[in-house]
């Protein structure tokens, strides 16, 4: 029996279904399926060339670009794993990365040559442009296990040693088909891309499932508050997606309220729920935002807040998945299982092991409710909960109602060690531009809206928070810090 088809495959079906239809819009390029899968074959001849086969890891390093998306395909039509390192890491972590895989390629934008050890390396719009147009060879590809891995991520927020998670040809394509079923995709999206997709969310949420409903993508370097304006009456955006950082600063745009966005049928926001003003805000202009929750380690979605509930079921994250399976342990903490889950890290056999209970049900780590009707809302990290005087304490829930302070743009909360109480919390918080509150007002605002136990013992005003590309709270960097003022 043939095997389902792998990933490298999909420019070849796109391109044979919809030839015509443009695949992506990078700046004035605009790219069609049968000019991708003609550069993804050109590009899968050359690797080989090179010495790719198999198995082979093939890194990129840059911003979102055209040839990610190339390299993507091309490394997975040779049976190969695709690598794609976050660009805002530093040399040091590149190099890690690099030697930790075994990389015997990496293809990178200009200035982003990435340290580590000897490899064959391929710059975008230089040795990769000549390497894709120099070759007449066309490589068809190669058929694969759909558990073979084609992607190697590696997972944010983690500690001790980075690992990378193995994201098979079934992970990705399962994950895929949640969304397309789930967010009721149309063959006519034209996705606008900003967030990096070096992370499971772009690449998982926007990008893979776009291209297999032979959507559009446009693919932007970085986030640009005027350019997002100009770019969706331009291209008719349906979807956008990104952090509440950005949709907040879209909003807080003079133009936002003049913009045509008609064409946007989807707001998909991840990394951190979206705050009630902001959703009131855009509800304004009568767009909708799908929130959901998942993690790198499930291709990446988990649970999705769809469209019918956003407004009654505010707050929580929503139901599995069509694909996925969900339930609590003893805890609350939330296991996952589904073909769209990973099989384990990137030769880390304990961690591996560890990720997994008896049952084979993937552990998050994060802390959950779940109401009558399958709708779950997430709590916290199970490490991120501190114990204060006895009592469980929430970050995440005392964080929540920080922000709803009128001068309160974001805001973060640690435990912290408290001799009479055993952890008290630490709070940071960012005031919205113009405002005056001081720490003693943020304080009293949680007066009868948060229990005394969970009061933190000190409010901090600072210009910005430490968050990584997904927006998520960095709070290995919050709790390096080490004076906390008042402890």
């Amino acid at each position: 029996m043939t095997p389902p088809p792998g990933l490298g495959t999909w420019t070849a079906r796109r391109a044979r279904t919809t030839p015509e239809r443009t695949a992506l819009v990078h700046g004035a390029r605009r790219v069609t399926y049968a000019e991708l899968d003609d550069r993804v074959r050109a590009f899968a001849a050359g690797l080989a060339g090179l010495g790719v086969g198999r198995g082979d890891r093939v890194a990129y390093l840059g911003p979102n670009h055209p040839a990610f998306v190339e390299t993507l395909f091309a490394t997975t039509a040779l049976g190969a794993v695709f690598v794609p390192l976050n660009a805002r890491l530093a040399p040091e972590e590149h190099a890690f990365a690099l030697g930790d895989t075994g990389a015997r390629v990496l293809v990178h934008a200009p200035g982003h040559v990435g340290d580590g050890p000897p490899l064959t390396r391929l710059e975008v719009g230089g040795g990769l442009d000549e390497l894709v147009t120099g070759t007449a060879d066309r490589r068809d590809p190669v058929d694969v296990d759909p558990d073979d891995t084609a992607v190697l991520l590696y997972t944010s927020g983690t500690t001790g040693r980075p690992k990378a998670a193995r994201l098979s040809h079934a992970n990705l394509t399962w994950n895929a088909l949640n969304v397309v079923v789930d967010v009721d995709l149309a063959r006519d999206e034209v996705c606008l891309l900003s967030a990096p997709l070096f992370h499971a969310a772009s690449l998982g949420m926007t990008c893979l499932p776009v291209l297999l409903k032979g959507g559009t993508l446009v693919l932007e370097e970085a986030f640009d508050v005027e350019r997002t304006l100009d770019l969706v009456p331009a291209e008719g955006v349906t979807i956008m997606f990104g952090v509440p950082t950005m949709f907040a600063a879209l909003a807080r745009s003079p133009r936002f309220g003049a913009t045509d966005l008609s064409s946007v049928r989807y707001l998909l926001c991840g990394g951190a729920p979206v705050p009630p003003s902001l959703l009131e805000t855009f509800a304004a202009r009568g767009l909708t935002f799908l929130q959901g929750y998942g993690m790198t380690e499930a291709a990446p979605g988990v649970l999705l807040l769809d469209r019918e509930h956003a407004v009654e079921k505010t707050g929580t994250a929503g139901r599995p998945h069509f694909f996925s399976d969900v339930r609590l342990d003893d805890r609350g903490e939330i296991l996952v299982r589904g073909p769209n889950v990973v099989d384990g890290y990137w030769q880390r056999p304990r961690e591996s092991a560890e990720a997994f209970d008896d049952d084979g049900w993937f552990r998050s780590g994060d802390v959950a409710t779940v109401d009558g009707d399958g709708f779950h809302r997430i709590v916290d990290r199970v490490k991120d909960l501190y114990i204060s005087g006895g009592e469980n304490v929430s970050p995440a829930e005392v964080e929540g109602v920080l922000a709803g302070h009128p001068d309160v743009v974001d805001a973060a909360v640690i435990g912290v060690p408290d001799e009479r109480w055993g952890e008290t919390g630490h709070a940071w918080v960012v005031l919205a531009p113009g405002a005056t509150a001081t720490p003693a007002d943020v304080l009293a605002f949680l007066d009868g809206r948060l229990a005394r136990f969970k009061h933190p013992r000190a409010v901090e005003v600072v210009d910005t928070l430490p968050r990584n590309p997904t927006g998520k709270l960095d709070k290995g960097a919050l709790r390096a810090r080490e004076h906390f003022p008042g402890s």
